[in-house]
């Protein structure tokens, strides 16, 4: 089993940064993909990057070119660098972790998300 802890949420000023942060505990080894989703009120969680355990990347559409994912396997550890956030960005964010498809069981393990609310 793998736990995940985040921090970092805040209250920010439109055109602000934050740095998001999520470390793995437990079956860490046993981890491939980590990533984060977001879920604003009223609306369905969406992913906003990820990362795969050998650096590759992926972003949605709408964070491309302001936000960052970056992953440091030693801490066991995920980064969401978010710069430029508007208002848009006001969101519970969610870390995730995917394991290889070789463990059982194949499930995916969450946070329990933090806050970050962009104020304009």
């Amino acid at each position: 089993q793998v736990q995940l802890v985040e921090s970092g949420g805040d209250l920010v000023q439109a055109g602000g940064s934050l740095r998001l942060s999520c470390v793995a505990s437990g079956s860490s080894n046993s981890i491939n993909v980590m990533g984060w989703y977001r879920q604003a009120p009223g609306k369905q969680r969406d992913l906003v990057a990820a990362i795969s355990n050998s650096g590759t990347t992926n972003y949605a559409d709408s964070v491309k070119g302001r936000f960052t994912i970056s992953r440091d396997n030693a801490k066991n550890t995920v980064y969401l660098q978010m710069n430029s956030l508007n208002s848009e960005d006001t969101a519970v964010y969610y870390c995730y972790a995917d394991p290889y498809n070789w463990v059982r069981p194949l499930v995916r393990a969450w946070g329990q998300g933090t806050q970050v609310t962009v104020s304009s």
